[in-house]
């Protein structure tokens, strides 16, 4: 087994071999603070900031509400599972660097063996990767910073946020002329708690993106709404800490178990899903939302495993009150009562339940706009994401009334229409990251052609003068006198 140490020399041989990163070469502006702000600190934050430095853009600031590096991201919050969702061979954050990679670091401390023996990443284990990647490389994120509105200023921003501080909240306002929105699940709308869950009060009711105290719900009798990954995650952790009983209610007769996103997963496909028609990549996103989103059978197992779960199918909610201490419901012809309710309903995108795209969302071009479906292939959810562009920016509704759309790009699961996977987690950051960083590098560039153009055109110092070669310069009169 080789050691920690090992693995961070041999990262950082990585790093002398691809040579230092390059100096900032954007233009300054007067009255800019950032050139790029990202929003979100968590892996997909970091990975853009390391990979924005690779490419000479500096002035980039991360940003993440959270109020220290425990809380970014979901890894050692809301995400509840044991091992990630993912295969553990995609390429993550490394950028290509294999010795950044996840492997190169577990391989480290656990040795080659090990690594081959894991079937998928353990969750802790991927969050112990994470931090690490994000203190080696040296990427600052300002923690407890909320972006609470974007204002449009010509084509940049001003960044109206909130600063939790020991002294209370600070309000400040920077400006930036590209916003990177790496903001996870919710991050172009809100959990999706439905009727009747959305009456109940937070003291009897939490959706999974919430912080639960699972401990105190030891001894009680707990409802699942649900049944993707998440609302199993959170069915095993409740039975694991103690539930007395735990009840999971699906809206399908079946669990879903077709994992139907896996068929397009070949680098084909993968590579260039965004130069699909629009009629296709609505019908595979329709597909599956039809097919549903499959647990993975170790998250259905690990509450399976204890005779106190009851799985409930084809059963849906059609009333739940608060009665004394307990939530009475009305679930498809019985009655029940719960200590607690915890809503596994997933997210909606919904641009206009964000505070910080209030002022834009009107704005922006959605699938709706876009594309017409057939009628059995309406989806009104599907149709609420955002039509993106290639580098995942948005687009206007209206052209020409809005070319500073163009300049927030979107980094979350608001994608998945027009990317073809849940964006933001890793499957998507091999592709889609380079694609908005060559974007913003573009951009940045040509909106200072004048700088650039008198930059590429400046006179440059000779390396040597004549003295270098005068004694070979070719001349008749010598060769005549050689005769």
């Amino acid at each position: 087994m080789t050691s920690s140490s090992t693995q961070d020399a041999l990262a950082r041989e990585t790093l002398r071999l691809i040579g230092p990163d390059p100096e900032n070469w954007v233009a300054d502006r007067s009255g800019i603070d950032h050139n790029v702000l990202i929003v979100g600190g968590g892996q997909s934050g970091a990975a853009f900031a390391f990979a924005l430095r690779r490419a000479g853009i500096g002035k980039v600031s991360v940003i993440d509400a959270a109020a220290d590096e425990r809380g970014a991201g979901v890894w050692t919050t809301r995400a509840r599972m044991n091992r990630l969702r993912t295969p553990k061979s995609l390429a993550g954050p490394e950028a290509g660097l294999p010795g950044l990679s996840f492997q190169a670091w577990y391989e480290a401390r656990h040795g080659e063996t090990a690594y081959a023996e894991i079937e998928r990443i353990g969750r802790e284990q991927w969050s112990e990767y994470l931090a690490w990647y994000r203190h080696f490389l040296g990427i600052p994120v300002r923690y407890g910073t909320t972006l609470e509105r974007i204002e449009p200023h010509g084509r940049h921003f001003r960044l109206h946020l909130a600063i939790r501080g020991a002294d209370g909240i600070e309000h400040r306002m920077e400006t930036a002329r590209k916003i990177i929105l790496a903001n996870g699940v919710a991050g172009n709308g809100r959990p999706n708690l439905v009727a009747p869950l959305a009456t109940l009060p937070s003291t009897h009711c939490a959706h999974t993106s919430q912080a639960i105290d699972f401990a105190s719900l030891s001894g009680k009798s707990v409802a699942v709404v649900g049944a993707a990954a998440s609302a199993f995650d959170a069915a095993a952790t409740a039975l694991e800490a103690g539930a007395a009983d735990v009840h999971l209610f699906a809206r399908r007769a079946a669990l879903a178990a077709e994992p139907v996103i896996r068929a397009r997963s070949y680098p084909g496909a993968y590579d260039n899903y965004p130069a699909l028609p629009d009629a296709l990549r609505w019908h595979l996103a329709w597909r599956f939302r039809r097919a549903g989103s499959t647990p993975p059978a170790d998250a259905v197992t690990r509450a399976t495993r204890f005779a106190n779960f009851h799985l409930h199918l084809g059963t849906l909610w059609h009333e739940a009150t608060v009665e004394g201490t307990r939530v009475r419901a009305r679930a498809g012809g019985a009655t029940f009562a719960f200590d607690f309710v915890i809503a596994g309903t997933g997210y909606a995108v919904d641009l206009h339940a964000r505070p910080e795209l209030a002022e834009i969302a009107d704005q922006v071009l959605l699938w709706q706009d876009r594309y017409v479906p057939t009628p059995p292939e309406r989806d009104d959810a599907l149709g609420a994401h955002p039509w993106l562009g290639e580098a995942l920016e948005y687009q206007e509704k209206t052209p020409g009334t809005a070319p500073y759309l163009a300049n927030i790009h979107v980094f979350n699961p608001a994608a998945f229409v027009s990317r073809g996977l849940p964006v933001g987690d890793v499957p998507s950051m091999k592709r889609d990251i380079p694609a908005v960083i060559r974007r913003i590098s573009q951009d940045l560039f040509v909106e200072d052609l004048g700088v650039h153009e008198e930059r590429m055109s400046a006179t440059v110092p000779a390396d040597f003068d004549e003295s270098h070669y005068a004694q070979s310069v070719y001349r008749e009169t010598d060769v005549a006198l050689a005769k």
